[in-house]
């Protein structure tokens, strides 16, 4: 499995003036977008071992958008509750840029086999880390820059637990 879309695949979603606090606002949209999806595709099935699968990945985006509001806190003295700030959440894409849709038009049928799912989370998993630094190279505040490189770190994170999952499958 390859990365797929064009360079530009979810840069629309920054200018390049965001603040570090924008950015995790940005970046917790995409977590939520992915654990939706998770979230539905495990819902979806009727294989228990594939819905098992996709409700621990779920999970893991979970923990990850914890991550990203306690990074918010830290940043924001004056943050809302978690309830409320998920009420200012967008979530058009998921991690990597894409909507769901189009996405599950690109990788339905990898995704029948608990070896394909773990796949396509690495492919995902890699295309956020690649938009992370991208967003990077577009910003022009040395800040938010280091909060992109921060989630690029979480990202290779990720992609660590998913080959430890792999492994743990072969």
């Amino acid at each position: 499995m390859k990365a797929v879309g064009p360079a530009e695949l979810g840069m629309a979603l920054i200018t390049g003036n965001e603040s570090p606090a924008e950015m995790i606002v940005i970046a917790y949209g995409m977590e939520e977008g992915l654990r939706s999806f998770y979230g539905q595709m495990s819902s979806d099935t009727d294989d228990s071992e594939v819905s098992r699968l996709f409700a621990q990945l779920a999970e893991i985006e979970d923990r990850h958008k914890k991550t990203l509001f306690e990074q918010y806190k830290h940043l924001e003295k004056d943050a809302p509750a978690m309830e409320a700030f998920e009420q200012q959440i967008v979530t058009t894409v998921m991690e990597g840029g894409v909507t769901k849709e189009e996405f599950l038009k690109l990788n339905r049928e990898a995704l029948a086999t608990l070896e394909g799912i773990l796949t396509v989370a690495m492919t995902l998993e890699t295309q956020a880390l690649d938009l992370y630094l991208r967003y990077s190279q577009k910003s022009e505040d040395q800040s938010t820059r280091n909060v992109l490189y921060k989630l690029g770190d979480e990202e290779k994170a990720h992609l660590a637990s998913l080959g430890k999952l792999m492994e743990e499958l072969a």
